[in-house]
This record gives C-alpha cells, structure tokens and sequence, in this order.
C-alpha cells in the first residue's frame, strides 16, 4: 500500500480528508437541527394559536423561541468544538 503524503504536521493527506469529512457530517447536523428547531416551535406555536385564539401571536413567538433556542445550541457546539481544536493544539 502506498504511502500518503504528510502534510508536515504528522498527518497524512487521507486522515485529513476524513478528518474533513467528519466536520462536514456534524456541521451539516447543526444546520438541520437549527431548522427542524424553527419548524417544530413555528407549528407549536400555531397549535396554541388554534386553541387560544391569539393568532399570529402564538405563531410569532414560537418562531422566535425556536430561532434563539436553534442559535443558543449552535453556539454551544460550537465554542465546544473551538475549546477542543485549541487543547488539541496545546497538546505536545
């Protein structure tokens, strides 16, 4: 078998395409978590329209709460992704 060629830090060029790949595959999950997010309070929020009769008000709210829920998670994530990258890098 062939050797890959090292990217001068001590990783070869396939490790780094599944090491990219990966970070695609998690990335591509916050987007649609964000999304199914949004979705799930906007439709939530029109259910207690419906019972409630405070139309769009249910509505508006639930969209809102849905959005800063969805960016409060992708925050989270990703500061925690950032703090582990850079122990990594400090690692020896």
């Amino acid at each position: 078998m062939a050797s890959q060629p090292d990217d001068g830090l001590g990783r070869d060029a396939e490790s780094e395409d599944r090491r990219q790949a990966s970070a695609f595959g998690k990335y591509a999950g916050v987007g649609l978590q964000f999304a199914v997010s949004i979705i799930l309070f906007l439709y939530l929020g029109q259910w207690i329209d419906g019972r409630l009769g405070t139309d769009p008000w249910g509505m508006i709210i639930g969209v809102f709460t849905g959005a800063g829920a969805a960016f409060y998670s992708m925050y989270r994530r990703l500061m925690a992704d950032l703090e582990r990258d850079e122990r990594a890098r400090r690692k020896p």
